[in-house]
């Protein structure tokens, strides 16, 4: 049998951290990240990222662990994240994964490589630059001959996509569709218990969101951000397109009024909420929580831990 996880999952703002601290507490577990924008280093306000007195004496893993000027990949986060599970199972402890990347919780659980993730070996700057001196066209006709189904699903200006898929055929051999087939056939690495956080009323969980963009603007946001560049962070990183990133950016280089920019990381907030609740709605096996307008952690627990114990696992 694979090991089984807990898993936490929910749209933005909803109680995921709280409720993984206080399992954490309860089964002698231990807190894995599962957000694709708490990987780097230095994005803390805009990312909700945990305090000391949030985390509350439970380990927290995956946070903080890549600079800003780097990609991050789902295929490094599997590599990274499964050590860490690996290594709280060997000390006798529960992991607990918390997040609302859906990518990442899946590809976890999976165990999926994503054909492998590994250190720059010069293939990737090889057709960089051929893109660069003759662009993408030859690339995708070349993806096409190699691997036409990958290339029918790409666009043909996904430059990122068209050169990783070639990448993975010139070091391996193998097309990403062909890893990607024989990845499905695949028994899943860990089995989990997934629980799901949200609102019964939609419009609860807006007023949530909308709150706490205005707590994360209080608390310096825009001072995050400008530490960002300030410190060389390229305006095209991945980290800086995060929410709250990118709309403060612009923002700031216009010199113009923030509060804009405050409003508008609500609204994409909110529709990165509604798409968060559209993937992890397709997967059966959650058990939802449903708050009602102000959050019962304490019903939470109990309800939580009663199903924990019903799955066989304490």
């Amino acid at each position: 049998m694979p090991s089984q996880l807990i898993l936490i999952c929910g749209p933005t703002a909803t109680g995921k951290t709280r409720l993984g601290v206080a399992l954490a507490k309860a089964l002698g577990g231990e807190v894995v990240s599962a957000d694709s924008m708490q990987v780097y280093r230095d994005l803390v306000i805009g990312t909700a990222r945990p305090t000391q007195e949030e985390m509350a004496g439970v380990p927290h893993h995956m946070m903080g662990v890549a600079d800003p000027r780097e990609n991050y990949s789902v295929a490094r986060y599997v590599q990274e994240a499964t050590a860490c599970v690996e290594d709280i199972f060997r000390r006798g402890r529960q992991p607990i994964v918390v997040g609302g990347t859906g990518l990442y919780l899946d590809a976890l659980c999976q165990g999926r490589s994503f054909s492998d993730f590994r250190p720059e070996t010069g293939v990737r700057t090889r057709l960089q630059a051929q893109a660069a001196q003759g662009g993408l066209d030859a690339l995708w006709e070349q993806l096409r001959q190699v691997d036409p189904e990958t290339a029918a699903r790409l666009h043909p200006h996904d430059a990122k996509r068209i050169i990783r898929a070639l990448e993975v055929w010139h070091e391996t051999g193998y097309t990403i569709s062909a890893h990607n087939a024989a990845t499905r056939l695949l028994p899943p690495r860990y089995t989990a218990l997934k629980l799901g956080l949200t609102f019964e009323d939609r419009a609860d969980l807006y007023a949530r969101i909308d709150r706490r963009g205005d707590e994360m603007a209080g608390r310096g946001l825009a001072e995050e951000v400008r530490a960002l560049l300030a410190a060389g962070i390229p305006r095209t990183s991945t980290a800086m397109q995060a929410i709250g990133y990118k709309e403060l950016v612009r923002a700031l280089d216009a010199g113009g009024d923030l509060a804009p920019a405050v409003e508008e990381i609500k609204r994409r907030s909110r529709q990165y909420a509604k798409r968060q609740l559209t993937w992890f709605r397709r997967n059966q096996e959650v058990h939802w929580l449903l708050w009602e307008r102000e959050p019962d952690f304490s019903a939470a627990v109990q309800d939580s831990t009663q199903l924990v114990h019903a799955s066989g696992l304490q």
